[in-house]
């Protein structure tokens, strides 16, 4: 390889080096722990005193009312709403006028798909489609808000050992419960947004004055996910029981890593009965044009020929 050409991919492997490692660097440095506390630090607590409710009445004064007007509008009762709000908190939407957007979306998806098909193709032919078109608009959010809520409970069942196994580390070193969870939380911010989360709002109950285990009930209520409820139930009885945290949580934490594992090797092996159908009708199609069809146009010839020399 000549000289020159060996300089040249040097010098650009050792830019593309240093340009994705300042990203990284940057991004990173933005994220830190360290860095929002020392900007908690040296915000001014008279400009937060001021501008807070500032903010709180310009959001409160134009999003409120909308929300209400539409909330009037919509035939939905108060206990569906209710539980479209559970719903959504499940996938991490916990503001109050996510549920009406969710039901207004409901009522409006029907409407405006059916109706475009029927303007489009008409009374005879179009009224079938129209009516399958509002169909799938109906189902549409709940299906997309499902896939969401499994998305966000397959996040919180995969970091949660990670997250244990800091808070096993933060009890040891002498730090309370409550504390070792706030610790955990905020150096989990990077790698696992979802459970830090959901970590933060059963800090924030317990300080808010709730008991500790209520909070807990409330974490497991809320995700819906089976590690979750295993160990609120666990810390339920180390409490009650009056046994060593640490080790209850060590033997969770072992638990949850052995399960995390056997859940991949499972997804593992299902992936060749799924890769069944895309080679059925992606690969072996091309495989036959490809194989058999310079010898089906050789037969086809032969044929043609026979048949113009009689």
């Amino acid at each position: 390889m000549p000289l020159d050409l060996t300089l040249t991919i040097g010098i650009v492997f050792v830019t593309t080096a240093l340009l994705a490692g300042s990203i990284a660097a940057m991004v990173l440095l933005r994220h830190a722990p360290a860095r929002r506390r020392l900007e908690q630090i040296m915000t001014s607590r008279q400009s937060s005193a001021i501008t807070a409710p500032v903010a709180t009445l310009t959001l409160t004064d134009a999003v409120n009312p909308a929300i209400e007007r539409v909330s009037k509008l919509l035939p939905t009762s108060p206990k569906e709403m209710s539980r479209i709000r559970r719903r959504l908190s499940r996938a991490g939407y916990h503001a109050p006028e996510a549920a009406v957007i969710y039901a207004a979306l409901e009522v409006a998806m029907p409407i405006v798909l059916g109706g475009a098909l029927f303007l489009l193709m008409g009374s005879g032919r179009g009224l079938l489609a129209a009516s399958l078109a509002a169909i799938a608009g109906y189902l549409l959010p709940g299906i997309v808000l499902g896939r969401l809520v499994t998305n966000r409970q397959q996040q919180i069942r995969n970091g949660l050992p990670d997250a244990l196994d800091l808070i096993i580390v933060c009890v040891e070193a002498g730090l309370s419960l409550d504390q070792a969870i706030q610790k955990t939380s905020e150096e989990l911010a990077i790698t696992h947004p979802v459970l830090t989360e959901e970590l933060h709002s059963v800090i924030n109950e317990i300080r808010a004055g709730k008991p500790r285990m209520d909070a807990f009930r409330n974490f497991a209520e809320r995700t819906k996910v089976d590690d979750v409820r295993a160990l609120v139930a666990m810390l339920i009885q180390t409490d009650r029981f009056g046994t060593s945290i640490a080790q209850a949580l060590r033997i969770h934490a072992d638990t949850g890593r052995t399960t995390r594992r056997q859940r991949a090797e499972e997804r593992a092996a299902k992936l060749g009965v799924k890769l069944v159908f895309p080679l059925v009708f992606c690969l072996f199609p091309a495989l036959y044009v490809i194989t058999l069809g310079p010898g089906a146009i050789r037969i086809l010839r032969v044929i043609v020929q026979g048949l113009g020399n009689r």
